[in-house]
């Protein structure tokens, strides 16, 4: 992930990429396929200076990790990571030290890993979530929204807790799921024929996560327990309601249940026909104080408001400044401008965006 990250930017041109790695064969690599420009040897030594620095490493290191970059980071530079749980990281980081970090985790990947492996396009078209806390600097999450976007993909503000919750519905719960069913089906031989050699391909697609670098799942559901947990019970809960069901030969449920989850899947596959919509711009007035851009793009981000482009226009120390919104669509700026104003912001929709 973060070598891909590194290649994207240095396509860009102009781009210094400084590579830490406890690896040298891992920097000499990178080094070779383009993903860094230098190597340093230190997460001090590459933050020296750095305008972001991004943290591309194992869940469990990440707090440490992120608390020696903005130690030595300068008071401007802004401290990222690409972790998928940040319950952890934002618990373990003071009030002062917020100001500077602002988490990120791109949802996309590779089953390969390694630097070998990285990919300039990996990020174009993927959500990357941004988890700005309170205490976020108006200028870094404005500069952190810039370098997602510059890469292709889709920066959306959330808060962190419901970072956690969300991916522990939709990615790390179906880890544990699939690990469930492909080790049931190993575990079970009816009559000795052994289940796993009469899977047909829906079990192949419902598995298709099984297994996926134990290591690194094994911390990243340790990370998220407490919204694991939650998810798992809420599960389990439905499974009761199934088997609940199939004691009392209840048909009319079960069509309810296969009915709702078609439904459901099919708005998961839903396309616009009409494509993207012309983009339309929001403007705000918003105080000179920090956390005011991380909360009106965590509101929209909670309310699938996608912001494309944005930039702060700073007015005088106890004055407002301007914040400008680039949606998608008239509708959405509309919506965006009614949620702001519930935040007690002022806005209105701008002149038309080129388009």
């Amino acid at each position: 992930m973060g070598g891909s990250l590194g290649l994207a930017l240095r396509t860009l041109g102009g781009v210094e990429v400084r590579g830490v790695d406890p690896d040298p064969e891992a920097l000499r690599v990178a080094e070779a396929v383009g993903a860094i420009s230098a190597a340093a040897g230190s997460v001090e030594e590459g933050a020296d200076g750095a305008r972001i620095v991004v943290i591309a490493a194992p869940v469990p290191l990440l707090p440490g990790l992120v608390r020696r970059a903005l130690a030595a980071g300068g008071p401007d530079t802004l401290v990222t990571d690409l972790g998928s749980a940040k319950g952890a990281v934002v618990a373990g980081l003071s009030a002062a030290e917020r100001e500077r970090f602002i988490g990120g985790h791109p949802v996309c990947g590779d089953e390969r890993t390694g630097v070998a492996f990285a990919r300039a396009t990996l990020f174009r078209g993927a959500t990357w979530f941004l988890t700005p806390g309170a205490e976020a600097r108006p200028e870094l999450f404005e500069r952190l929204h810039g370098l997602v976007a510059s890469v292709g993909a889709r920066p959306v503000a959330i808060d962190p807790g419901v970072h956690d919750r969300l991916m522990a519905l939709v990615s790390h719960l179906p880890h544990v799921l699939a690990g469930a069913l492909v080790n049931q089906a190993a575990a079970t031989a009816p009559a000795g024929r052994e289940a796993l050699r009469s899977a047909g391909p829906s079990f192949v697609d419902l598995t298709r996560v099984a297994g996926s670098n134990p290591p690194l799942w094994a911390d990243i559901l340790l990370a998220n327990c407490e919204a694991v947990l939650e998810a798992l019970r809420s599960y389990s809960a439905r499974l009761g309601e199934v088997e609940a069901a199939l004691v009392r030969g209840d048909r009319d449920w079960l069509l309810g249940f296969v009915g709702d989850a078609a439904e459901a899947r099919g708005r998961l596959r839903e396309v616009e026909d009409a494509g993207p919509a012309r983009p339309a711009r929001v403007i705000v007035a918003v105080p000179n104080r920090p956390g005011v851009i991380s909360e009106i793009a965590t509101a929209l981000g909670h309310a699938h408001i996608n912001i494309e482009d944005l930039s702060l226009r700073p007015g005088p120390p106890e004055g407002e400044g301007q914040l400008v919104l680039l949606v998608d669509g008239a509708e959405a700026a509309l919506q965006a401008v009614r949620l702001v104003g519930e935040h007690g912001y002022a806005a209105q929709v701008g002149p038309d965006a080129p388009g």
